[in-house]
This record gives structure tokens, C-alpha cells and sequence, in this order.
């Protein structure tokens, strides 16, 4: 059993409002202004996998809504599986449209909700990059949202399978009045696998 297995749906869920990815703009502001991470421009929801016509024709519509025009320089939405089994729908947009990439995962996360599969959904994520004038020069950061308890919390992966906690922390210190954040340190679980973030 996977460590997202252990997590998510095991005790009563809290419904998740969605809307409170609207107040993720907002909170990059906050969030450069303590730590000068800013927006990677890079998004992704996990959930369990689906088979069958049905969801096959859900990605399809996901595809057609959200891919831009890739003559243009746009990031068409790409599907992946990790070595646990659960499938990543990742999303691009320029770095500095949060709103756009916030749009595209609040979107996502909705119509799999619509269309029944809410139980599968098990987190997203938006990426962030450290200042290029720092020691932290391109390291990544993730804002990751549990889905079954309807908040949200920092992970800083580094080499080796280890994470700035440090910087974890700090994130929670600027982001505790701008979003609902996860209470219990025990359930920001590292996400290695995620698309969403490259490492060092």
C-alpha cells in the first residue's frame, strides 16, 4: 500500500471548497515577499486510476478544454502514471499567470468531481521556484491541496529524498492568514513523483 493509500480516505472526509484555489494569487504575493519563491508556472492533479470508456472520454474533453495552441508555445495537458499506480494530469501556463494555471486546476478538479470520480481525487499541486539571486536559485516548491480534507501545505523537495523543512516552515508562517492550511504536520506528505516539480 502506497503512502497516498494511508492518507486519504480512511476516516470521515471534510468537503473540499474548491473555491479556495482563488485565494492562491493572492498568496503568491505573500508567499514571494517571505521567501522570494515565485510561480514555476507548473500545476498537476493526482487522483487514483480510472479505467473504462467513460473516463477515457472525460480526459478527452479535459484535453480539448484546456490544451492551447501549441503552434503558439503552449503546453498541452500531459497524462502520467508514477511507479505507485496514480495517474498525474500536469499543466503548464506562463509563470507569471498564476490565475490562468489556478483556473486550468480549479477546472480539472471540478469536472472529475462532476462527473463522479471525486473519491479518486487525492491532491494538486502548483509549483514555485526559488530567487535566481539566492542560494535557493531554482530549487522548487510545492503548494500541494489535499482534496478529502480541503487544505493546503508546503513541500521542498532537495536531492537525496530529503526536504527543507526549515523553508516549509516558513512558508506556513506567511501563508496562515491567506489559505486553509493543513494543521497536522503528520499529513504533509512528501510527493516525489510529482511532475509538477523538478529537482536540484
Amino acid at each position: 500500500m502506497g503512502f497516498l493509500d494511508a492518507l486519504f480516505g480512511r476516516r470521515k472526509q471534510i468537503q473540499p471548497n474548491l473555491d479556495d484555489w482563488f485565494a492562491l494569487p493572492s498568496a503568491a504575493l505573500e508567499l514571494e515577499a517571505a521567501t522570494g519563491f515565485t510561480p514555476a508556472g507548473r500545476g498537476a492533479v493526482c487522483f487514483t486510476g480510472v479505467e473504462g470508456g467513460q473516463f477515457a472520454r472525460l480526459k478527452q474533453e479535459i484535453r480539448e478544454l484546456l490544451d492551447t495552441d501549441t503552434a503558439q508555445g503552449g503546453q498541452p495537458v500531459e497524462y502520467s502514471q508514477d511507479r505507485y499506480g496514480y495517474t498525474w494530469l500536469q499543466v503548464e501556463q506562463p509563470p507569471d499567470d498564476l490565475p490562468a494555471l489556478v483556473n486550468d486546476l480549479h477546472t480539472i478538479n471540478s469536472m472529475l468531481q462532476d462527473h463522479g470520480w471525486g473519491p479518486q481525487l487525492l491532491c494538486s499541486l502548483v509549483g514555485f521556484t526559488g530567487p535566481a539571486d539566492s542560494q535557493e536559485a531554482g530549487l522548487p516548491l510545492g503548494l500541494v491541496y489535499l482534496y478529502k480534507r480541503g487544505t493546503f501545505y508546503p513541500f521542498a523537495p532537495r536531492t537525496g529524498n530529503r526536504r527543507d523543512n526549515a523553508l516549509e516552515l516558513r512558508v506556513q508562517g506567511a501563508l496562515e492568514h491567506e489559505l486553509p492550511l493543513e494543521a497536522d504536520l503528520g499529513r504533509w506528505y512528501p510527493l516525489w513523483n510529482s511532475p509538477a516539480l523538478s529537482g536540484p
